[in-house]
This record gives C-alpha cells, sequence and structure tokens, in this order.
C-alpha cells in the first residue's frame, strides 16, 4: 500500500510526495486527482484530517485510509514505548503545538500562513521511524491505524449530520419552556417557575441563575448548604426546593439545548456538531462543540431517521470489564463474559451471590473502591479473579509510585506533575502529605486508565471496521446514498440506513465488534455482544416495545 503524503503550500498549491517523488496540485483541483488515485487504495498522510477531508467530502470525495500526523505525534509522543527523541527535527517545534481544527469550515486551506505549511512527508518519516525503532511497532501501528480511522468517521459524522426534526425539538421546547422569548429573556414558563421560586424563598428580586444569589436566599430561609447543585437541593426540605429543581432542569436545557442550539448546530435538517478524536487523555472522545456526547433526554425525540430510513442503534455490553477479561487474560472472568451479562456470568460461576455484586466488585476493582460493600466486594473477587484485579492493582501501585502507565496498544498516561500541572499551588514548600494525597489520586487514574484507554482503543477498531462493511453495503462511494454512522459515544453507535437495510446493518455491528475483539485480544476468546434496537427515533432505542435485536459475536 502507498502512502501519498499531501502539505499544504502558499498561493493555493499543493505539495504531493511519493515514495520520495515530489509534484504539485491546486487547490481547487485536489478533490479531482484524490478520487483518481483513491482506486488504488492509497493511505493519504495529512497533518490534520479534520483540516483536509472536510472539503474532500464536500466535493463528493471519500477515502479509505489515512494517517492522521497530528494524532500520531500527540500518541506517541506520550508512548512508554517510544523514544521521543526520534520525533525532534525540521518543524518538530510547529508539529508540537499543532492544535485540532474545527471541522466546520471547509475553506480552511485558504489561510496563507508560513506556521501552517508543515512538511507532512517529513513528520511521516519520523514516525514511522519512531515505530519501526520500538519494542512493540504492530500494536502502535495499529493504535495508529485506529486512530486515524476514528479521524476520518469523525468527519464523515459531521458532514453527514443526525437527521434532526426541527418542528419536534421547537414544539418540545415551547410545551416545557413555552415560546421562543427575545434575545436575552426568559421563555414565558421559565420565568413563571422563577417567579415561584421567589415567592417561596421570600426573594422579590432573586435571580435563580446567581449562584451568590441563591445561596443566600436559601440560607436566609435557614437552610445551610454549601452549594446549588441539585444533588446537594435535593437533601434539603423546603416547599422550593421542588419548584428550584424543575428551574435548574429547564433552564438547564434553554443554555445547552434551546433556540440559540438549534440556530447555531442544525441546518437543512441535520445535527452537526464538532467531533474531536481522543480528546481526553484515555483517548475517548470529546466534542467542540454541539455537545454531541451529551445527548439530553428532553430532546431526543427530534433525532428522526429520513422517510423509508431508520435508525440502527447499537451498544456493547459492559464494555470495560469485558476488556479487563481480554487484556488481563484472565480466564475466569473471559468465561464469564461468555454472554450477553458478564454479571450474571460471574453469579452462574459461583463468584457472587448477585448480579449487583459483581458489578459493585468489578467497578469498584476498576475505580479503587476501598470502603463500603464495593470494597468488600473487591477483596472477594480478587481471589476468584487474580489475573484481572491484579492488573488494575498493579496499575495503581505503579501510579502511587509516580509511574506512567499504558493502554493495550501503548497509549501512554500523563505523568504525575502533568496531572497537577494547572493546579494552584500556595505555598512553594514541601508539603509530604499532599504529595502522598496526589500520588494516591493518580494512582486511583491510573488504576482506571489502562482499562478506559484500551476500551477506547476497543471501540476505534470497532467502528472502523464497521465503517468499512458499511461502504461495502452501500455499494457506493456517496456517503450519505447508503447507510452510514451519525452517531458514536464510548460504546455506542447509531447508523442512519435504508430501512430494507436494517437487519444486515445490525448483523454487521456484531460483525464489527467481535472483529474488534479479535484484533486486539487475538487468542483470548472474548465476548462483546451487543444490544440493537431499530427505530425512526432515537428517544424510542431501548424502549420495551422497540424493535430490538441482540446480537451476539
Amino acid at each position: 500500500m502507498s502512502r501519498i503524503q499531501v502539505s499544504r503550500l502558499p498561493g493555493e498549491r499543493v505539495l504531493v510526495v511519493e515514495g520520495g517523488t515530489e509534484s504539485t496540485v491546486a487547490l481547487g483541483e485536489l478533490p479531482a486527482y484524490v478520487a483518481t488515485r483513491e482506486g488504488d487504495t492509497p493511505r493519504w498522510v495529512w497533518d490534520d484530517t479534520a483540516r483536509w477531508y472536510p472539503p474532500l467530502l464536500a466535493a463528493g470525495v471519500r477515502v479509505a485510509r489515512c494517517h492522521d500526523l497530528r494524532l500520531g505525534r500527540r500518541l506517541l509522543r506520550r508512548a512508554p514505548a517510544v523514544d521521543a527523541r526520534l520525533l525532534e527535527g525540521e518543524q518538530s517545534d510547529h508539529w508540537d503545538r499543532l492544535g485540532p481544527s474545527t471541522q466546520t469550515d471547509p475553506a480552511l486551506f485558504s489561510v496563507d500562513d508560513t506556521a501552517e505549511h508543515l512538511r507532512a512527508d517529513l513528520e511521516d518519516a519520523r514516525q514511522e521511524v519512531a515505530v519501526a525503532a520500538s519494542p512493540e511497532p504492530g500494536r502502535l501501528g495499529l493504535l495508529l491505524a485506529a486512530e486515524s480511522a476514528g479521524a476520518l468517521v469523525a468527519a464523515e459524522m459531521t458532514y453527514a449530520g443526525v437527521p434532526w426534526r426541527l418542528d419536534v425539538h421547537e414544539r418540545l421546547l415551547t410545551e416545557l419552556l413555552g415560546p421562543r422569548p427575545p434575545r436575552g429573556a426568559r421563555p414565558q414558563l421559565l420565568e413563571a417557575l422563577a417567579d415561584e421560586v421567589r415567592t417561596a424563598f421570600a426573594a422579590p428580586g432573586l435571580n435563580p441563575d446567581s449562584r451568590p444569589e441563591l445561596l443566600a436566599a436559601l440560607r436566609r430561609a435557614g437552610l445551610e448548604v454549601a452549594d446549588t447543585r441539585a444533588s446537594s437541593l435535593r437533601a434539603l426540605e423546603h416547599p422550593g426546593i421542588t419548584p428550584l429543581l424543575r428551574y435548574k432542569q429547564l433552564a438547564h436545557l434553554f443554555q445547552t439545548n434551546g433556540w440559540a442550539w438549534i440556530d447555531q448546530w442544525v441546518s437543512d435538517g441535520r445535527f452537526r456538531p464538532s467531533y474531536q478524536p481522543a480528546g481526553s487523555v484515555t483517548g475517548r472522545w470529546s466534542s467542540n462543540g454541539g455537545g454531541a456526547l451529551s445527548f439530553p433526554v428532553q430532546v431526543r425525540p427530534a433525532a428522526v431517521a429520513d422517510d423509508g430510513w431508520v435508525l440502527v442503534v447499537a451498544d456493547v455490553a459492559q464494555l470495560e470489564p469485558r476488556v479487563l477479561a481480554g487484556m488481563s487474560r484472565d480466564r475466569a472472568l473471559a468465561h464469564a463474559a461468555r454472554g450477553a451479562d458478564l454479571y450474571q456470568g460471574m453469579v452462574d460461576d459461583g463468584a457472587v451471590r448477585s448480579r449487583q455484586d459483581a458489578k459493585l466488585g468489578l467497578l469498584g476493582a476498576m475505580y479503587g473502591a476501598t470502603s463500603g460493600e464495593s470494597g468488600r466486594m473487591v477483596a472477594g473477587l480478587t481471589r476468584r479473579y487474580p489475573e484481572a484485579f491484579g492488573l488494575v492493582e498493579e496499575a495503581a501501585r505503579a501510579g502511587e509510585r509516580g509511574q506512567v502507565v499504558r493502554t493495550l496498544l501503548g497509549r501512554g498516561c500523563p505523568t504525575l506533575g502533568e496531572a497537577w500541572e494547572h493546579e494552584p499551588d500556595d505555598d512553594a514548600r514541601p508539603d509530604p502529605e499532599r504529595q502522598a494525597r496526589r500520588r494516591r489520586a493518580y494512582g486511583r487514574f491510573t488504576r482506571n486508565f489502562v482499562v478506559q484507554g484500551t476500551g477506547a482503543e476497543w471501540a476505534l477498531c470497532w467502528i472502523a471496521e464497521l465503517r468499512n462493511r458499511l461502504w461495502r453495503l452501500g455499494g457506493t462511494a456517496d456517503l450519505l446514498a447508503g447507510p452510514h454512522l451519525v452517531f458514536f459515544l464510548h460504546d455506542e453507535v447509531v447508523v442512519h440506513t435504508p430501512a430494507g437495510l436494517a437487519d444486515e446493518v445490525a448483523a454487521h455491528a456484531g460483525a464489527a465488534a467481535a472483529s474488534a475483539g479479535r484484533l486486539l485480544f487475538r487468542d483470548e476468546a472474548i465476548d462483546f455482544p451487543l444490544n440493537v434496537s431499530i427505530v425512526r427515533s432515537y428517544a424510542d432505542a431501548g424502549k420495551p416495545g422497540a424493535p430490538r435485536v441482540d446480537v451476539a459475536p
């Protein structure tokens, strides 16, 4: 497979390097050039997928493979198995400062800034040398490929958008909040709730959005509370608490998914968020805008498939415990994971008395529970599943020693110093107690990092394989003409598909999950069963009565 490196040049030109041979292409001719070369199945190498791929998609051109140098460099810089000195060289300081692009402007190439004209071929050569020199080139190579495939998926999901019924969303807002208010004003029903709160607390001028004002009103009413979080308010007894909690819930909806959100993020019947692959240190995605990773329940009914199409919603059950079984090679836990419910499998194996005990024990091990019922379950299950529980325990001890840990494929965690580099230090003198607290907290972080990060790697392999399968199933290079991914959240995907292909899409989602398990865990037989709903509206996924399919690997 050839690698074609593309770099931006001044004057609306693109430098193309293939096998050491250089040529240039006019920016306007790039989509036609890529479409012509795509038949050779090359791997396109560029600085940032979010800069290059959206304009190609806008021109009707898809690519099967790429290598995202920005994501790759960030990964290799922190990977314990990589000699970071091999990444040094011409323009390397610029590469270190390169931040993620926002995938909403197809004209980003028009920027004529010398710092933007980074040579992809030079950086690609450094990254290939660094991977080849590491003791784990196969794992790192897989991780880089999966990370880059995820970047392609993110760009395609932004381009395709989630099918969105504007009329449904606005009706929901009107029912909950009242008619759309003038800019800067509260909706009618929200203002009525605010008045109810003011009356209940005898505070006629109260702004319930102001934390200091609200705390003062609560304390005047004899309620001692340190903050205004909903969890703290629920513990209080006062006639004003119920309307206040309702106000806070609806105010959050108004601020995060109200009419202003519609204006910014919904166009042409699609919600188009901006995803950031590897936006967290574990490799999990985040969102650059639109709140894609926190779909509120109140507006999910607006996510409705087009006429003649459906949404296939697939999520994997108990992803991280299954990943822990695979990466630790704990045969007993892997045996419990066979089937749809790992926790019930632990009960059936006689490890615990109830499903709740199994859940408490496993989550306690992955998150560092040392007290209460969860802590007691961890102690007992450690004897039953020594490899799995020993793996997270060793990761925690490494963190407490100030050591970095890594995922299965080699992603490294932040150092102890990086974890607290933005924390203010009021006293420059050494504080042994503070240092000990930080090390214990870092140990809890590293304990979870190894599992959550490996879970993110499995998920990347899953969506990469599913993307390829959907492309073949659609039988066309037109992304929107066939089944395509429109949403991804850690362990869940949503595919927008013609209704006649829904069952095939569900089967491919299960096959892709099984393929991702084999790719990461090889000869360890780890099941990754899916719960799949085939629905018109995202709000109906998983509800009783909705079409639902259990997809076993």
